[in-house]
């Protein structure tokens, strides 16, 4: 896995907007909405900024729904609402991650695509051999699917770890595809990876401590293997956003440039210069500015050159990752975003490179891209439910009585003589009697009522004041948190350490919007919290045009329908429930009868599947992988998400041992007469049956 929102907001100078000429202490709301009599499709759209991280699989629907275009602009859509509904149909409890695999498939296209139109239009005399970094997502089915898919352009795999190494061999069996060989190395990795060279794979070693180097000298004299020697090298240009530091001088991998001739000069000693084909680099992944690629290949490009110079059999250039997918759609150099296209990326590797080899009179190399983030981000979607929600709801309150504490008669009277001209006045005149509520709560002076009185006026004037902030252009700084501090809490059955990681450890932004309501104005502004015991089990930040945004607009829970049979027919009416004393005065937590309400989170199909952690011992997630047939979609694979009993064996506990445990006790308070036996029976039942349950919540 890999902060603060203040570092982060000044390289987004293209998506700030100016202050107000006349009102210098004034910012902009970006996501302020007035009221609106009817609410429209082309208004989710704008709202959640669908198209601009969406396009070409990713839409909205005449019905309001979000809809899934698997081949992209080829055709075939599926209501993602809908099949949610049929997944649960066949007993799939929510959260639950949808892999299309005509995404995956679709993306490999397009990479290769953008590639060959390039190296077309640039007369470029090589060509392009892309391999799939597996430590993005090293899921089974995912890297069988994309090696399958990846077949008629020889995509081969990249390996950072022995374990990678062994799925890579397991699975890559695609003539002529590549084998990158990064990360550590011990004497079994580069022995195994030798070896594989006898089954027809065609692994490159790639150099990325100096101590490597006669590793693989000895082992290849030792099997009598000759072979596929790459380097990495520490470029002087510096990567940008999240992962920048990951790159130059002090990088975690790669050689120096005397390093890389340390290395020449140990291969020509042994006699396996010619061994020498690969030049590596990585500027960080994520990147979202094209001139620091373009500046990345200039400089590598005059390195691969050099080596060739030096007499090494130079044919392969692999550019790394970095190739950025726009999270947020603003198409800028925001770290969630990126100012480029695919064939803007592909266009200046080749131009680039091209240009140095003419320019030394020598081969173009065969050019290869790790793009993992690219090619696995849009394929998985994670769908989860919202189980209740802790609103500010004030309404209406009471008028004040003459009789009253002064302190409520204060709050009333501002509350009533709030307007667009006074809202900034009325504000701090609610917090100076709000805390002076409080204090005379804690010294004795108003007693629990009074006190919940005062706090329900002072939530009435921030949400009528809010109101008035909401149709302003600018509004005052200090008003800028009003939205936050009225947001509700949305407490979703999701785990964000175990499904988004990134966005809990370092602040992602990812596109998170309703799957469905989407033709009804969302009235809410809320934050997510999930079903850990943390803190920071929680998503208070939002892709936004403008900014980052701290609030995401939502839909009110609606009350679920129950069935009331009436005679030989049945009826529909809404479930009515008291309001709570909670409710009533300002707080609310509202009981779990509700229509369900499904919220999506999109582009989590890199790192974030497997980086997640088991806090509060929340396991994997059932996903399912979906493909389109002409008659609709098929269920591919089925991975069943950890039961927990599966979770329990993650940190060492053994189930029998556990039941055993239990058994024991109540066995002893049969004895002590302190349980009936027909409840240790039900206590047990429960035990196991909960072992083997999922380890979310149940609908």
């Amino acid at each position: 896995m890999t902060g603060e929102l203040t570092s982060t907001i000044s390289i987004r100078e293209q998506k700030q907007q100016p202050h107000h000429p006349d009102s210098p202490a004034h910012t902009h709301l970006p996501h302020g909405r007035s009221s609106r009599p009817t609410w429209t499709i082309e208004e989710s759209e704008k709202l959640y900024r669908i198209q601009g991280w969406g396009e070409p699989y990713f839409s909205i629907n005449a019905v309001g729904h979000v809809t899934v275009s698997p081949k992209g602009d080829r055709g075939g859509s599926l209501d993602l609402f809908e099949l949610v509904e049929a997944l649960k149909g066949r007993n799939l409890e929510l959260p639950l991650l949808i892999r299309f695999s005509d995404i995956l498939a679709d993306r490999i296209e397009r990479l290769n695509a953008c590639f060959a139109k390039a190296i077309a239009r640039y007369n470029y005399p090589g060509c392009y051999q892309g391999v799939y970094p597996v430590k993005c997502n090293q899921h089974r089915h995912l890297v069988e699917e994309l090696v399958q898919v990846g077949h008629p352009y020889q995509f081969g795999l990249e390996a950072g770890s022995k374990p990678e190494l062994m799925i890579a061999l397991a699975t890559l069996k695609t003539d002529g595809a590549l084998l990158i060989c990064n990360g550590h190395k011990d004497r079994e990795y580069i022995e195994t990876a030798l070896l594989s060279m006898r089954l027809g794979q065609k692994p490159i070693i790639v150099i990325e401590q100096l101590e490597e180097v006669q590793l693989v000298i000895d082992i290849s004299a030792k099997l009598g293997i000759e072979p596929i020697v790459g380097v990495r090298a520490k470029l002087s240009t510096k990567g940008i956003g999240r992962w920048g530091e990951s790159t130059g001088d002090r990088a975690k991998f790669g050689l120096t440039l005397p390093e890389i001739l340390s290395c020449v000069n140990q291969l020509r000693d042994a006699g396996l210069l010619n061994a020498l084909q690969l030049l590596h680099f990585h500027i960080g992944s994520q990147t979202s500015a094209i001139s620091v690629i373009k500046d990345a290949i200039r400089e590598a490009s005059q390195i691969y050159v050099e080596l060739r110079a030096l007499g090494a059999n130079m044919n392969y250039l692999d550019v790394g990752g970095g190739l950025a997918i726009d999270y947020d759609g603003s198409k800028t150099n925001f770290h969630a975003s990126k100012n480029y296209n695919m064939q803007n990326y592909a266009n200046d590797i080749v131009a680039e490179v091209k240009e140095a080899c003419e320019a030394r009179h020598i081969p173009a190399p065969v050019l290869i891209s790790e793009s993992g983030r690219a090619i696995a981000s849009h394929q998985s979607v994670l769908i989860f439910d919202v189980l209740n929600t802790s609103d500010v709801l004030s309404g209406e309150p009471a008028p004040a009585h003459q009789n009253e504490h002064l302190i409520i008669r204060n709050l009333w009277e501002t509350y009533g003589n709030i307007t667009v001209e006074n809202y900034q006045e009325a504000y701090h005149d609610a917090i100076q009697f709000n805390e002076e509520a409080k204090s005379l709560f804690n010294l004795g002076y108003l007693s629990l009522t009074q006190r919940a009185r005062a706090e329900q006026l002072y939530w009435a004037c921030c949400e009528k004041i809010l109101n008035i902030v909401r149709t302003q252009d600018y509004v005052p700084s200090d008003l800028e948190d009003l939205e936050k501090t009225m947001a509700s809490i949305y407490y979703v059955n999701l785990s964000v350490f175990q499904s988004v990681p990134d966005s809990w450890a370092m602040n992602q932004l990812f596109p998170i919007m309703p799957i469905h309501r989407l033709d009804e104005e969302p009235t809410r502004r809320g934050i997510l919290a999930d079903l850990t015991c943390d803190s920071d089990g929680k998503i208070n930040q939002f892709i936004d045009l403008r900014d980052v945004k701290s609030v995401l607009e939502l839909h009110p829970l609606r009350k679920a329908k129950v069935q009331e049979n009436q005679g030989s027919g049945g009826e529909f009416t809404d479930q009515v429930t008291q309001p709570t004393p909670l409710e009533e005065s300002g707080k609310t937590s509202h009981p779990q009868t509700r229509e369900p309400y499904y919220l999506g989170l999109f582009l989590v199909g890199a790192y974030q599947e497997i980086m997640g952690n088991l806090h509060n011992l929340f396991g994997n997630t059932n996903t399912v992988h979906i493909r389109l047939t002409p008659r609709g979609y098929e269920i591919e694979h089925l991975v069943k998400g950890d039961t927990i009993t599966e979770v329990l064996s993650y940190v060492q506990y053994d189930a029998e041992d556990l039941v055993e445990s239990i058994r024991r006790r109540t066995e002893q308070a049969l004895r002590d007469n302190s349980i009936t036996l027909a409840e240790s029976q039900r206590l047990l039942q429960n035990y196991q049956k909960s072992l083997s349950s999922y380890t979310y919540l149940s609908s």
